[in-house]
C-alpha cells in the first residue's frame, strides 16, 4: 500500500469527518510534522495548521517560524500561529520546560479548536515515539497500562502517523521534497528520550532489524490486553469489595481460590494507597489473627475474623495526608474529602466543596495538608496572577476558626485547590480534558 493511502486509512480510524468539519495540524517546522502537512494537502482532508514560536532558541525559533509561514502562504492554507514567552512563564507556574511548553501549547490548541469549531487536533507522533515512550514506561516500571504506548486517539487529539517509522518519513520527505528544519536539540543526549533515542535504540536495531515495527504491532496488543485486564478487574472488584458505610469488606473465603492473588489484591487495593510493595504484607493478613493491620498513608487494611476491613486513617492529628490514588475518600476531624476519577462533565460544579480538577494536569500521589505561612497559588479566573492564600482568606473575611481548618490539595508542590474556596487555574478543566478528578468536601 502507498505511504499516503495508508495514512488516509490510519487518518480514517481515528477520525471521522463530515461536510465542512476541519481539524487542526500541530506543525513545528521538523520532518515529521512537515511530512504530515505534506499528506494532508494532497489528502482532499479540510486542515489548517497551528505554529508555537516558544522563543526557546533564538533565532532558529523564529527560522522555524518563517518556514511553516511560507509554506502555509504557498500551499494557501491557514496559518495561526503564536509567540510564548516561555521562560517567563514557566519561571511563573514553576514548571520544567517540558511542561510548561506542553500546557502552553495545549492551552493555545484548544482555545482555536473552540474559537473556530476543529473537528480534533493533530500530532505527527510516529511509531519510533511509540517505541521510545513503552521503553521508558518499561524501565521506570509500570504495570499494563504503560504498555499500550501512546494512544492514537486520546479526547481530541489525535495521531494517525503512529503507523510510520521515522526511517519512512524522512524518506518520504525526499521523495516528494518537503522542506523541513532540524530541531538542534533533538541531536543532543539532555533529554531521556534523546538520549533512549540516539544510545539504546540503533544498538537493539543492530540485533532485531524490526524491532520498531514488532514492538509497535506489540503495543497493539498490549492496548487490547489492557481492555480485558481491565474488565477482569472491574469484575473482581464487584466480587469481592462490599461497601458498608464509609469501610470496605473484603471476604477471606472468597480469597482463598482466587488466581493471580497478588495482582487482583494489588488492584483492589491501590486506590487507597498501598503499593505493590505491601502486597506480600496484606496476602499474610489472610490468615493472620483479629486484629493486625497494614496502613497506608490514608487507610488501614485490618484483620477481623472472616473479613479484611479497609478503614480510613484517624487524622484528627495530623496535618499531612498522601492521596495516593482514587478513588478514596479522607476523614478529618472536621470534613471528609471523597475523590475519584470521572468523565469530563457537560455542565462544571459550581459549589464551593467541589474541585472539578483536569486529570490530566495531576499525578498521584497528591498531597491534602494544612495551610502554611508564604502559600500562594493562582486562583481560577485571575488570569494566572498568583496570591496568597492568606490574603485570599482576608479578602473573604473569612474568620479564624474557618482559617484554622482549612485544607490545601497540593500536586507536585503546586497547591491545587484550596478546599472549600477556590482551585488553582494551572489545574481548571478545559475542552481538551477528557478526565476529571472530582475531590468533593463534606462537613462532619
Amino acid at each position: 500500500m502507498a505511504f499516503i493511502d495508508k495514512f488516509k486509512e490510519e487518518f480514517a480510524k481515528v477520525c471521522s469527518l463530515a461536510g465542512d468539519d476541519r481539524v487542526l495540524l500541530a506543525v513545528s517546522g521538523g520532518c515529521d510534522s512537515m511530512v504530515m502537512a505534506h499528506l494532508f494537502l494532497n489528502s482532499s482532508i479540510l486542515f489548517s495548521v497551528a505554529h508555537c514560536n516558544f522563543g526557546l532558541r533564538g533565532a532558529e525559533s523564529d527560522l522555524d517560524e518563517r518556514l511553516v509561514s511560507d509554506w502555509c502562504y504557498s500551499n494557501h492554507v491557514r496559518l495561526h500561529s503564536v509567540r510564548f514567552d516561555t521562560k517567563k512563564t514557566i519561571a511563573e507556574w514553576k514548571m520544567g520546560t517540558q511542561e510548561g511548553a506542553r500546557k502552553l501549547r495545549y492551552d493555545w490548541f484548544d482555545a482555536l479548536c473552540k474559537e473556530f469549531a476543529y473537528k480534533k487536533i493533530v500530532t505527527a507522533h510516529h511509531a519510533n515515539d511509540n517505541m521510545e515512550t513503552l521503553l521508558i514506561n518499561l524501565f521506570k516500571g509500570t504495570g499494563i497500562s504503560g504498555l499500550h504506548g501512546i494512544r492514537p486517539e486520546n479526547g481530541n487529539i489525535v495521531r494517525p502517523m503512529l503507523f510510520a517509522t521515522k526511517e519512512q518519513i524522512t524518506a518520504y520527505a525526499g521523495v516528494h521534497q518537503v522542506p523541513f528544519r532540524e530541531d538542534a536539540s533533538n541531536a543532543t543526549d539532555d533529554y531521556l528520550r534523546n538520549d533512549i533515542r540516539h544510545n539504546l535504540i540503533p544498538v537493539v536495531e543492530r540485533m532485531f532489524p524490526n524491532a520498531i515495527k514488532n514492538v509497535n504491532d506489540s503495543i497493539v496488543r498490549f492496548a487490547e490486553a489492557e481492555l480485558l485486564y481491565k474488565k477482569a478487574i472491574d469484575g473482581e472488584r464487584k466480587k469481592l469489595l462490599q461497601q458498608r458505610g464509609n469501610d470496605y469488606y473484603l471476604p477471606i473465603l472468597k480469597f482463598k481460590n482466587r488466581q493471580p492473588l497478588a495482582t487482583i489484591i494489588y488492584e483492589l487495593l491501590q486506590p487507597f494507597g498501598f503499593t505493590s510493595g505491601q502486597t506480600p504484607q496484606i496476602i499474610h493478613l489472610l490468615a493472620a489473627e483479629t486484629g493486625k493491620y497494614v496502613s497506608s498513608g490514608t487507610h488501614r487494611v485490618i484483620k477481623n475474623r472472616d473479613f479484611l476491613i479497609v478503614t480510613t486513617l484517624p487524622t484528627e492529628e495530623t496535618d499531612f495526608i498522601l492521596v495516593e490514588a482514587s478513588p478514596c475518600q479522607i476523614i478529618t476531624a472536621t470534613h471528609k474529602f471523597t475523590f475519584a476519577i470521572a468523565d469530563r462533565p457537560h455542565v462544571l460544579p459550581t459549589s464551593p466543596d467541589i474541585a472539578c480538577l483536569s486529570a490530566k494536569h495531576l499525578s498521584f500521589p497528591l498531597l491534602l495538608r494544612r495551610k502554611r505561612t508564604g502559600d500562594y497559588f493562582y486562583p481560577l479566573g485571575m488570569g494566572m496572577k498568583k496570591k496568597k492564600v492568606s490574603r485570599l482568606l482576608i479578602d473573604l473575611k473569612t474568620s479564624l476558626p474557618e482559617k484554622e481548618n482549612i485544607w490545601l490539595l497540593e500536586c507536585s508542590k503546586r497547591i491545587a485547590w484550596v478546599a472549600g474556596i477556590r482551585i488553582d487555574e494551572r489545574f481548571k478543566v478545559t475542552d481538551n480534558s477528557d478526565k476529571v478528578l472530582l475531590v468533593t468536601r463534606t462537613t462532619i
